[in-house]
């Protein structure tokens, strides 16, 4: 039994995680961090994690869904507590991410922008269609999120951008194309991001050659396989040692089960 504090409870997605932990036998909730209070909750809830220590909670994992300005307190309980953390929030600054880092040389620390499967299958093929295309081939990044996203690009835009930088070497990534007029250079990655409705999150990613073009796309019908997805990765991340964490380690690790 794994058992979770989580990040935003009172959140769309800490409500998703809450539906999808009690189909499960290998999890439970037993804390919540949101200035929100929760309408119903048998865990022990909290406005902060200052708050949320002197409570004495005690868990296996933490689980974030939140917002950024959240890191450095929830960083420091856990650092504290000697806690694992699975951070699926996103639109981190760069020094956020070094605290990220950091603390990650401390305590285990699952870190991913998306926690969807089928997103982490599209990153490992758009790196193989990158590395077979080499620079024959254009790559356009396009996603759509609800219209109460806040961030943009989103950090699975950005997560796929990165994988296929890791193949594709002396890239840029081109957000705004009408502010200059030149033609396309090869070495971009154009990241193009739509915001409307109540769109959960659509993501395609764009390989345009001469005389063919490649599309791989994904799109998530509701939260839930975002929320099964970091219920599995607090479950992988228990009793793990320090260090740094992400989709690809669990497959990894799952398949070779």
């Amino acid at each position: 039994m794994t058992k979770i504090i989580i990040t935003g409870c009172s959140g769309k997605m800490g409500k998703s995680i809450l539906s999808a932990a009690e189909n499960r036998e290998d999890v439970r909730i037993v804390g919540g961090v949101d200035l929100v209070a929760p309408q119903q909750a048998d865990f022990t809830y909290a406005e902060s994690f200052d708050k949320l220590y002197q409570s004495g909670c005690e868990a296996d994992v933490i689980v974030d869904f939140s917002n950024p300005a959240v890191l450095e307190s929830m960083l420091r309980f856990a650092l504290t507590k000697k806690m694992p953390v699975v951070i699926c929030t996103t639109g981190y600054s760069e020094e956020q991410k070094k605290q990220i880092k950091a603390a990650a040389e401390e305590i285990p620390v699952f870190y991913s922008g998306n926690m969807s499967l089928g997103i982490n299958l599209i990153i490992e093929l758009a790196k193989k269609a990158a590395a077979v295309f080499g620079e024959g081939f254009d790559i356009e990044i396009v996603e759509q999120h609800h219209n109460q996203k806040l961030d943009a690009p989103s950090g699975t835009a950005l997560m796929i951008a990165d994988a296929i930088a890791e193949v594709k070497t002396d890239t840029e990534y081109v957000y705004d194309r009408h502010a200059y007029r030149k033609k396309r250079d090869k070495k971009e990655i154009g990241i193009h991001s739509i915001r409307g409705g109540n769109i959960v999150g659509e993501h395609e990613v764009i390989f345009a050659g001469q005389d063919e073009v490649l599309t791989i796309s994904h799109s998530a019908r509701s939260k839930t396989v975002f929320a099964v997805g970091a219920l599995n990765a607090a479950v992988y991340l228990k009793g793990k040692p320090a260090g740094m964490y992400n989709m690809s380690d669990l497959l990894r690790d799952s398949d070779s089960e």
